[in-house]
């Protein structure tokens, strides 16, 4: 069954919404598709003219009910599609009907057509995506400006995708590093808990008909299965109520991110892998920025947010604040304190050759291939340990509980 795409030759004020249609073409092929048009009878003149000839069109804005999320993949995606489609000489408006058009997500498709229907009503492109600050911040707002007004979108989008992209899949390696761990030892606690609660207690009940004394190793593991079985709902309470304490603290005290973002630098393993990330988002978001001819002043205050460290996020600011007052990068990076000397270094070679960008997208692809690198080692270094912690809480309670069959075949 072959697909198309039809676009819609009339433009008004209503904003054209999602159809999907079905009919037959020139050579008497079913063809099907999904188009955008601004009601149903516009979209069967479109089809007319492409020689299709229209059995079925169905409206389709239930969709938008239960889109689902946008997520910071989704506008990497659209950011490079976007680029290629103004690269390819294809206008601006009809460019979004056609990403919108061929978005399987609803949700990422009314964001398209919200931004299609305020540059067709006349707004600049970036005014129209700064009224969607959730999905683009000032970085991606400040760059598309930057693009309009030098006359360079199509290149400027290009950088902003080639950045979104570098960025996310960083996040997805950080992301990979912390989260491994952490499943593995919940669904070891969640384990230890389910024996605890549930099987300890059947072995318990074989055990009092021996008429002997248990091994002390037993008797502590019964011990922590009653009280587990007395106490678990307020356990989990407490749990829950610690669990919400600190997600409410964590979004409303700057002091508090501060001092864990600062703690899990400095936590082993994992912190090398945060220090190296901070320094790639810094160098990336550094060199995306001064390649669209953004002022340096300004473009450490994007790049501040971007680092997606608190610590860094201050250190970046107050390079800013001299920055301003005179003082050369490399100077202000020195002050900080954080930055590794070889990063300083390259950043003076950029800053006296005239090759900012250049250099700091090399230091860039310096750290994140580090990343890359630490991501592995620790995943191949952390497997075994693992497993002897899950050897070491889900064996020592299968030895708890055979101590005393050992014994008492010795005793036999």
């Amino acid at each position: 069954m072959a697909t198309a795409v039809a676009t819609s030759a009339q433009r008004g004020i209503k904003r054209d919404v999602p159809y999907s249609w079905s009919g037959m073409d020139k050579k008497g092929q079913r063809v099907s598709g999904k188009s955008l048009a601004p009601n149903e009878a516009a979209l069967r003149a479109d089809l007319r003219r492409q020689g299709i000839a229209v059995t079925r069109v169905k409206k389709q804005n239930s969709a938008f009910k239960s889109g689902g999320k946008v997520k910071p993949e989704d506008i990497a995606t659209f950011s490079r599609q976007l680029a290629t489609m103004l690269a390819a000489g294809i206008p601006l408006v009809q460019s979004f009907e056609i990403v919108g058009s061929g978005n399987d997500k609803p949700a990422m498709q009314k964001l398209i057509l919200d931004i299609k229907g305020d540059v067709e009503g006349g707004t600049s492109l970036h005014e129209a995506l700064g009224k969607h600050p959730l999905h683009f911040d000032d970085l991606f707002v400040n760059l598309v400006e930057a693009g309009e007004q030098a006359g360079a979108l199509e290149t400027l989008l290009d950088k902003i995708a080639t950045y979104k992209e570098k960025t996310e899949a960083l996040k997805k390696k950080v992301k990979k590093a912390l989260f491994y761990p952490s499943a593995v030892l919940a669904v070891a606690l969640i384990v230890t808990t389910i024996l605890l609660i549930f099987v300890i207690p059947q072995f318990e009940s074989l055990f009092k008909g021996f008429g002997a004394d248990l091994p002390a190793f037993t008797q502590m593991v019964i011990n922590m299965s009653r009280w587990l079985q007395d106490n678990g709902i307020f356990l989990a309470a407490v749990i829950a109520g610690a669990v919400w304490v600190f997600i409410y603290f964590h979004k409303r005290s700057k002091a508090m991110r501060e001092f864990l973002d600062r703690a899990m630098l400095k936590f082993p393993i994992i912190g090398p892998i945060l220090f190296k990330s901070a320094i790639a988002r810094f160098a990336r978001t550094l060199a995306t920025m001064f390649a669209a001819g953004v002022p340096l002043v300004e473009a450490l205050e994007s790049v501040a947010g971007a680092t997606g460290n608190i610590v860094f996020e201050n250190a970046v600011l107050k390079m800013r604040d001299e920055v301003a007052t005179g003082q050369r990068l490399q100077r202000a990076m020195e002050n900080t304190g954080l930055f590794p000397n070889m990063v300083i270094q390259m950043i003076a070679v950029g800053e006296e050759a005239g090759a900012l960008d250049a250099m700091a997208g090399k230091v860039a692809t310096f750290y994140e291939a580090e990343v890359d690198n630490a991501v592995d080692s620790m995943s191949s270094l952390l497997e075994p340990l693992i497993m002897a912690i899950l050897g070491v809480l889900v064996g020592g309670l299968v030895v708890a509980m055979y101590l005393p069959i050992f014994k008492l075949g010795a005793v036999v």
